[in-house]
């Protein structure tokens, strides 16, 4: 596992990561990023979570290791205020996969969204196909809802995806 993870706010600095990421085979097969990925994605990508953290209604992190290396992503594209509930999602970069970053990150992605976002339920869309994620949200204490049969998750195409959640009086997993 990555000894350091830091989460930090995405900005124009990690232009080029996102654009990366966003081009990654697994990051299209299991994310909302639009396929093909159009011309200036990164920066609109960018620009949708700057305007969120503005408005309170999205926010986003690149997860960096000790020395400033992208790791991933932390992302919370739905914050509903009112409701104090969010989705959150993470990405790992090619280069960082299979070193249990993704854990890391959800966890302290997890740990913003109770402490400092206010977040009386945290929650997470994943595809039933997602082994790895499925299993990165079972270790990280998130409870397995029901699936969404046939959902659309982007341009022509659905899937079945799993809802899971997490309540900050659940206990910390180990």
């Amino acid at each position: 596992m990555t000894a350091t993870v830091r989460l930090e706010p995405l900005s124009a600095r990690h232009l080029d990561d996102l654009d990366a990421v966003a081009r990654d085979p697994e990051v299209l097969r299991f994310t909302r990023v639009p396929e093909p990925v159009p011309p200036g994605f990164a920066r609109s990508w960018l620009a949708r979570y700057e305007a969120g953290r503005r408005e309170g209604t999205a926010e986003g992190f690149a997860a960096v290791d000790g020395d400033g290396a992208f790791l991933g992503l932390a992302l919370a594209p739905e914050i509903d205020v009112e409701a104090r509930e969010l989705e959150l999602g993470y990405i790992v970069a090619p280069s960082a996969r299979g070193r249990g970053v993704a854990a890391v990150i959800l966890r302290q992605l997890t740990r913003w969204a109770f402490a400092e976002a206010g977040a009386l339920r945290a929650y997470l869309l994943i595809e039933t196909g997602n082994a790895a994620s499925l299993r990165v949200a079972k270790r990280c204490g998130y409870v397995q809802e029901g699936v969404l049969r046939s959902a659309h998750v982007k341009q022509d195409r659905r899937a079945d995806l799993t809802l899971w959640s997490r309540l900050p009086s659940d206990p910390e997993p180990v």
